[in-house]
């Protein structure tokens, strides 16, 4: 991707996730947020050029939030920018605050995604997003259980109801390690099967257990460009490129295009990655079930056959395997929806930065990669890196 220079990602902060954030109100919940970004990356508000706000406004049903969020987030007076996605709307707004970055528009920019689930009517909004005829498998969730069934499909029922429960299991060892995550249940792998066969089910063989949750809380970013990573001292995960796919859900019956796969074979062309497991040392996956954080994994790596399954029954995904996934817990354990996509992006920078404390894994990360989803099978993905990119200068116009 041609830049005018690099970027990076200097801090992150979170508010606690969790199910209901009653204690605060919205500006206090995202205010938690951004003082711990601030101090991360060791800068004051007023050094911040833009703030960028993001969240799926009719879950909350308050018409431009980021308007009463300025007491929280101190944007009175700058530039900003609200961005709303879907699922995708938090790495869309690191997607854009790379953009500002890298163009030369701004110099410190910080991206800002929450959301307060408990305050709206999250069902509510989706079921009425869409067409009742057209989008009626996106409504229902039947999506994602139709997921689960091609997993069943290809590689049998047994096999395919323990990776999917394993997966799920490792996502819950590793949000155990993460103070901020939601939902830490202590699963033990020993009663994989008993777990899963008596949470409730959803549809077909998807379950509660392997469903994401919704959570209340925030997440903020601080973007700087290399000469302000060079005069602050900064600790940088450089922003090395950003890919984006989606087609619209009605386009299933002409085409079978994996959005995961696609944005991955353009991103790992352009970054020279011709082998992802050993080129990438963690990835950040948005996984909105178990089921489908197991399928997806293929994709995303450009895997054949039953590799993704081996890696979840080998243990090479846990936080000190070969290729860590997920080390905070993923999106399993904590969904605020408009903050969860940047969360994955902040949890990669951190493990490149080496500030995830307790679920830090164990080997040096160079590279990570971090991924959206939202309902028009829309997948982003955003690749970091501990040393900076050669910059290439767009020269066209």
């Amino acid at each position: 991707m041609s830049k005018n220079r690099n970027a990076a990602i200097i801090g992150s902060g979170m508010s606690e996730f969790s199910s209901h954030r009653e204690d605060v109100n919205q500006p206090e919940m995202i205010h938690e947020a951004v003082i711990e970004a601030l101090r991360d990356a060791d800068i004051a508000l007023e050094d911040v050029d833009c703030l960028l706000h993001g969240n799926m406004e009719l879950f909350e049903m308050v018409h431009q939030p980021d308007m009463w969020h300025v007491l929280g987030d101190g944007a009175r007076g700058k530039s900003g920018l609200r961005l709303t996605t879907g699922g995708t709307t938090g790495i869309t707004l690191a997607c854009a605050a790379d953009n500002l970055v890298a163009s030369g528009l701004h110099d410190v920019v910080l991206a800002i995604g929450f959301e307060k689930l408990q305050e709206g009517h999250t069902t509510g909004g989706i079921t009425n997003m869409a067409d009742p005829l057209w989008g009626r498998s996106l409504q229902t969730g039947a999506l994602t259980g139709t997921g689960a069934q091609k997993v069943i499909d290809e590689f049998g029922e047994e096999r395919a109801k323990l990776a999917a429960m394993k997966y799920r299991t490792i996502m819950d060892e590793h949000a155990m390690r993460n103070e901020k995550a939601h939902r830490r249940l202590r699963l033990e792998r020993q009663y994989i099967k008993e777990t899963a066969d008596n949470s409730p089910p959803l549809v077909g063989e998807l379950r509660m257990i392997h469903m994401c949750s919704q959570s209340d809380g925030a997440c903020a970013v601080v973007f700087a460009s290399e000469e302000k990573v060079r005069a602050l001292g900064a600790n940088p995960a450089w922003i090395v490129d950003h890919e984006t796919v989606h087609r619209e859900e009605t386009m299933v019956f002409g085409s079978m295009l994996s959005t995961q796969r696609a944005a991955a074979e353009r991103l790992f062309a352009r970054a020279g990655i011709a082998n992802p497991r050993g080129d990438i040392d963690v990835f950040e996956m948005y996984d909105p079930s178990a089921w489908w954080g197991v399928d997806w994994l293929r994709d995303f790596l450009l895997l054949e056959g039953d590799e993704h399954l081996k890696m979840i029954e080998n243990d090479e995904i846990v936080l000190d395997g070969p290729f860590p996934v997920n080390p905070s817990g993923g999106v399993i354990a904590s969904n605020p929806i408009g903050a969860t996509a940047l969360v994955r992006v902040a949890e990669a920078a951190m493990q490149v930065r080496g500030t995830a404390g307790a679920h830090q894994v164990s080997k040096p990360v160079r590279r990570a990669l971090a991924s959206g989803f939202g309902g028009t099978l829309w997948t982003v993905l955003m690749l970091l890196s501990k040393e900076k990119p050669e910059r290439r200068v767009n020269t066209h116009g």
